[in-house]
């Protein structure tokens, strides 16, 4: 099963999939400039093979849900996104909220 979803952190919106595989989950929350996402996140893939998308991303590992993935602390971040900030052990919430534009008037 996958699922779409908004989620809102501190008043501002990025999108959260789910993906339902066997033994495990794909846990993924993003906005257009990047994401977090779950432990199958390749990071040195993103890093070597892809260096010149310079995709901001990051991943954090022992996540099942995406409230986990969102509080967790980042095990890995791409060299990308280290331009905005991002760094080993800050809490997903935190790196995405550092891309975020700006919150929602709501």
């Amino acid at each position: 099963m996958v699922t779409v979803e908004p989620v809102m952190i501190e008043g501002v919106p990025f999108t959260a999939v789910s993906v339902k595989l066997p033994q495990t989950n794909l846990l993924v929350v993003s906005n257009e400039k990047g994401y977090i996402m779950c432990g199958a996140l390749d990071v040195d893939l993103l890093n070597e093979k892809l260096a010149d998308r310079n995709i901001v991303a990051a991943r954090a590992v022992g996540v099942r849900t995406i409230d986990d993935l969102i509080q967790a602390p980042l095990e890995k971040v791409t060299v990308g996104a280290k331009k905005y900030g991002w760094e080993e052990g800050m809490i997903g919430k935190d790196a995405l909220l550092k891309i975020a534009d700006e919150p929602s008037q709501s």
